[in-house]
């Protein structure tokens, strides 16, 4: 290979301008000040999102976030969860959302018609308002699975979505 003249590059292929280097970023476990967070939770299946409401709210405080930055707001069932996302996201008032409930499988189609219109719906308010918004619905098959996933042998996925919800926070005040 020569060190001689490049070859010209036919015009839709042709740069510009420099192509900026890319900066590596993430977030991390640490919340701005005055920062606040909200938890929405479904009322139904309560041994289940009470689990996950109490993950949530440990995971918040092991990471310096004060009780009272953290608002509780709770909704009759998981098809509830955006319209409350939607409205504390348009207020502007928290940094991040977490959702949570729990729909379990029944013998109709019911089950996939609240989950996945409720993820959708969760995913269109952080695009509306640019905000985190943190998809802790369990979708399971049986209840037992719920329980696995509420403080059982898999975890806490309200605790999973707090610390998710705090490094998207982060992250957010980091990108342009």
């Amino acid at each position: 290979m020569s060190n001689g003249p490049r070859a010209k590059l036919p015009p839709h292929l042709e740069f510009h301008a420099p192509i900026p280097r890319m900066t590596h970023l993430e977030g991390d476990l640490r919340a701005a000040p005055g920062a606040r967070f909200a938890i929405l939770a479904s009322r139904w299946n309560p041994r289940i999102t009470d689990a996950l409401v109490a993950g949530a709210r440990k995971a918040f405080a092991d990471n310096g976030i004060a009780p009272d930055a953290v608002d509780v707001v709770r909704v009759p069932g998981a098809w509830e969860l955006p319209l409350a996302a939607a409205r504390i996201g348009a207020a502007g008032t928290h940094v991040a959302i977490i959702a949570l409930g729990c729909v379990v499988r029944g013998d109709t189609r019911h089950y996939e018609h609240v989950a996945d219109l409720c993820a959708q719906g969760l995913m269109r308010v952080a695009i509306d308002h640019k905000l985190p918004v943190l998809n802790g619905v369990l979708a399971t098959e049986r209840f037992e699975d719920a329980e696995a996933r509420a403080g059982g042998s898999h975890g806490n996925k309200g605790e999973e979505a707090a610390l998710a919800a705090i490094e998207m926070h982060n992250l957010l005040e980091k990108l342009p």
